[in-house]
């Protein structure tokens, strides 16, 4: 059974008259990549804010690789790294001199210094470009060592607040394989982003908010299948809907679907259809919707 690197539980804060995370529960394994998706506005930034000690809740408790957050935000520091949307390095220094000199400012010199900013460096796929300035570098790049600059110290517990926005599509791959090798290296991740894609690729648990709760989380299997079935489609010329029937992506069901259709008699271009973490998204936070559905809701989920 694994470890809990993070437990958040009944965490509540508001600004002025408006509340922002209202009670809010969070569980996240050691070891994993657990995605954190939401509208703007559904409290993930004010929650990783919090998490990572720059804002002091109202209410609730939380503890980080074993250290309270309120009675020991110190230790909690020492556990954590954050890296946020913008690459925080100076661009007039090399890689390697950014991560001397933030060596330096952890209480390293000399040759554990150089040692661990090599290490870093292979590490973030940056040793062909050590000893370039920075701002020769492409945005991935950048993004790299910022993230190689807030591990100068190891930490069980990291923090990317939506770490691709900008990034182009080659550049957030890259950054996607940083992200697997520290799940591997049996760090926790916990994730914001707005692409869906992203944290089906990434995640291991996926929670959404909405109105500062979490409304729905688990597995991005669960929440897909709790959306609704596979279906075969059946499209026109211009790509309209003419049918949907729905399969249980077995070769028997799919021999089915497309007996019903023909059966039908409906007519046009075929194309099998599974659920996205789009359809749960906008499930959840869509326009006009009132409640979350129950199944979503209990998708994968082991607390409350």
């Amino acid at each position: 059974m694994m470890n809990t690197a993070i437990d958040v539980r009944g965490l509540r804060k508001s600004f002025g008259p408006v509340e922002v995370l209202g009670g809010l529960d969070l569980r996240v394994e050691s070891g994993t990549v657990h995605a954190l998706l939401g509208p703007n506005g559904a409290g993930k930034t004010t929650l990783v804010t919090i998490l990572a000690t720059l804002l002091r809740p109202d209410a609730g408790t939380v503890q980080i690789a074993g250290a309270d957050l309120i009675d020991d935000p110190v230790g909690v520091r020492r556990r954590i790294a954050l890296t946020g949307q913008s690459a925080a390095v100076d661009e007039v220094l090399t890689a390697e001199e950014n991560l001397r000199m933030m060596a330096g400012l952890h209480g390293l010199r000399g040759r554990a210094a150089r040692s661990r900013s090599r290490e870093l460096i292979e590490r973030f796929g940056l040793t062909g470009a050590a000893d370039r300035r920075v701002k020769t570098y492409s945005g991935g790049m950048r993004r790299r060592l910022d993230l190689a600059l807030s591990l100068v110290v190891a930490v069980p517990v990291v923090f990317l607040d939506e770490p691709t926005t900008g990034l182009d599509p080659r550049s957030r791959r890259e950054l996607w394989e940083v992200i697997r090798a520290l799940r591997a290296d049996g760090t926790t991740v916990l994730l914001t982003t707005q692409y869906l894609e992203e944290a089906d690729e990434l995640a291991d648990t996926v929670s959404i908010l909405r109105d500062g709760r979490i409304v729905a989380e688990g597995t991005p299997a669960e929440l897909k299948r709790a959306v609704g079935e596979e279906v075969v489609e059946v499209r026109d010329a211009v790509g309209a809907l003419l049918h949907a029937e729905p399969t249980d992506g077995t070769s028997a069901g799919l021999r089915r679907a497309l007996d019903a259709i023909d059966a039908l008699g409906v007519t046009g271009e075929l194309a099998v259809r599974r659920p996205s973490l789009d359809d749960v998204f906008f499930a959840l936070t869509g326009e006009g919707e009132d409640d979350s559905s129950p199944e979503l809701a209990t998708a994968g989920r082991s607390h409350s």
